[in-house]
């Protein structure tokens, strides 16, 4: 299938899964998860109306940005962030959804802030425990969620995750409800400068139990662009 049959048959499936919990297919954002995919299938995705993409890497995003800067895309970071791409990060992304700790957050806060912007972030949770994926473990995410909140050039719309592999996607409806129940909680607390309306959860093996179980953002990258090389 096309490029553009695939982003059908996903948004397809996204309606399906907002009807069976009844939730409104708009309120439900696709990301084009295109890393490691050329820019031509990013301007073929685009074309068929995508305009929000998810990359992983610092480095592979600027040579990106640089061949399709005149597209009007939203470009999110879903991989982790080292404190030294943070500068390039501020530059080349709308969204970073990968906070996963106070000393990342203040490093995009403090190149954020000279360009007087207000840069959308997620703060990522590791709620799998697993050693080979980041994320900040569950019991710190209240506290990490006030400190990012009194940054001035960042605001906290909500939380990510990236759960365990199984091979049964039913399996993984703990780990969402999870999150969203842990989002409610901070949600609660009326920390200053933070929100919990984001919910960034669900990948192409698992986006429709995502949905059922509250996703605002869904990363998929296999079922719009096909199997990676």
């Amino acid at each position: 299938m096309s490029v553009n049959e695939n982003i059908e048959r996903v948004r397809e499936r996204i309606r399906a899964a907002c009807e069976r919990s009844g939730r409104r297919s708009e309120d439900v954002r696709l990301i084009a998860v295109s890393k490691t995919m050329p820019p031509e299938l990013i301007r073929e995705a685009y074309a068929a109306g995508m305009r929000d993409f998810g990359e992983n890497r610092v480095q592979e995003a600027a040579a990106k940005r640089q061949q399709l800067s005149d597209l009007a895309a939203t470009w999110h970071l879903i991989g982790h962030l080292q404190s030294n791409k943070a500068r390039l990060a501020c530059q080349l992304f709308d969204w970073v959804e990968s906070i996963d700790s106070l000393h990342i957050a203040e490093r995009i806060n403090q190149f954020a802030a000279p360009g007087g912007r207000r840069l959308p972030v997620l703060l990522e949770v590791n709620l799998g425990r697993e050693a080979s994926k980041f994320g900040a473990e569950e019991a710190e995410v209240m506290r990490l969620a006030e400190g990012i909140g009194r940054l001035n050039a960042l605001e906290l719309r909500g939380l990510m995750t990236l759960p365990p592999f199984f091979e049964d996607p039913e399996e993984v409806r703990p780990y969402f409800r999870r999150l969203r129940e842990l989002a409610r909680r901070i949600e609660d607390q009326n920390l200053p400068g933070v929100s919990m309306r984001e919910l960034s959860m669900g990948m192409s093996h698992d986006f429709e139990i995502a949905v059922e179980e509250g996703a605002t953002l869904v990363r998929v990258g296999t079922a719009i662009f096909g199997s990676r090389q």
